[in-house]
């Protein structure tokens, strides 16, 4: 394996429109079975995860494999910081090993900035609390090979204001006349921070994104409805009756009868009768699980950008 400086991939913010339409290209490259090669050879990925995962953490690992990289696995107990070892100094050590290192804190993305705080080993944000960027790379890549391009690309999200939807709307900004139209329950949406870094970078590239805390009048011209679960992995809602707001943003057989043309995502894991109906999430228009399989194919291209260059 040729010896590159490291790239980090801590936020969708690390990468300029270029780069975000070039890994999406090749991750559905990937998808295609159109790339081979083991341009990972020789190196090392360390893939430590403090929550539970089951799409991400076996997709960066298979990936690992597939591109011919050594993989160790960390658990929420296995690293010294558990004893009281500083991020930096975790850092310090691991970088001298690792060529990579794939974390899912579900914390303060502060963390990660810290182990990135080097040039040696990439770090690669696998979610933190704010953002879950290489779920938004993996969506973009499940809408390519689907549609076939990402050109005026309409989208409709409806649910909590969560680390996904972060990543979709700063992903979204980096799109030349792509829109995203944000639909979440009041008290329940994107942070405002991200929201301000999202619209500076839309109003730069000519993307669009929109935010309101209802469901009337859904864009008839969507390409696609999205939404997540509304219980995020490792969060909960302080108000009992956080349901009751919910409710109207469930996404339903008449949801996509609003949106015709639209077909069906979710970042999975899913709960039927919650967010998204059986009907729905089973029915001929989803690509949930379609897209599930595209996060094993954007981790390939995430980490052959970051480790190979």
């Amino acid at each position: 394996m040729t010896v590159a400086r490291r790239r980090h991939l801590l936020t969708l913010d690390d990468l300029d429109p270029a780069a975000l339409t070039a890994l999406v290209h090749r991750s559905a490259e990937y998808a295609a079975g159109s790339r081979a090669g083991r341009p990972l050879a020789g190196a090392h990925v360390g893939v430590y995860f403090r929550r539970t995962s089951t799409r991400t953490r076996t997709s960066f690992t298979v990936a690992a494999h597939r591109l011919g990289a050594h993989v160790i696995a960390y658990g929420p107990n296995d690293l010294q910081e558990n004893t009281g070892e500083s991020m930096a100094d975790t850092g310090a050590v691991l970088s001298g090993m690792l060529d990579a290192f794939v974390a899912r804190t579900a914390d303060d993305p502060a963390e990660l900035r810290v182990l990135a705080d080097q040039d040696r080993m990439s770090v690669i944000n696998a979610m933190t609390s704010d953002e879950h960027p290489t779920q938004a790379i993996a969506d973009l890549s499940t809408v390519l090979t689907v549609r076939g391009s990402l050109d005026g690309l309409r989208m409709v999200y409806l649910g909590e204001g969560n680390n996904t939807a972060a990543a979709l709307a700063l992903a979204f900004a980096r799109l030349p006349g792509a829109l995203l139209d944000l639909r979440t329950p009041p008290g329940y949406g994107v942070a405002e921070d991200v929201m301000g870094r999202a619209r500076h970078s839309a109003g730069l590239n000519g993307a669009t994104i929109l935010e309101s805390h209802d469901v009337d009048e859904l864009p008839e011209k969507a390409d696609v409805v999205y939404t997540t679960r509304w219980q995020t992995t490792g969060t909960t809602k302080a108000d009992p009756d956080w349901r009751t707001r919910f409710e109207p943003f469930r996404v339903t057989a008449r949801t996509l009868r609003e949106c015709p043309e639209a077909f069906f995502l979710h970042d999975l894991p899913a709960h039927r009768g919650e967010e998204v109906t059986g009907e729905v999430l089973d029915g001929p228009r989803s690509r949930a699980f379609e897209q599930a399989q595209h996060k094993l194919h954007s981790a390939m291209a995430v980490l052959e950008w970051a480790v190979s260059g």
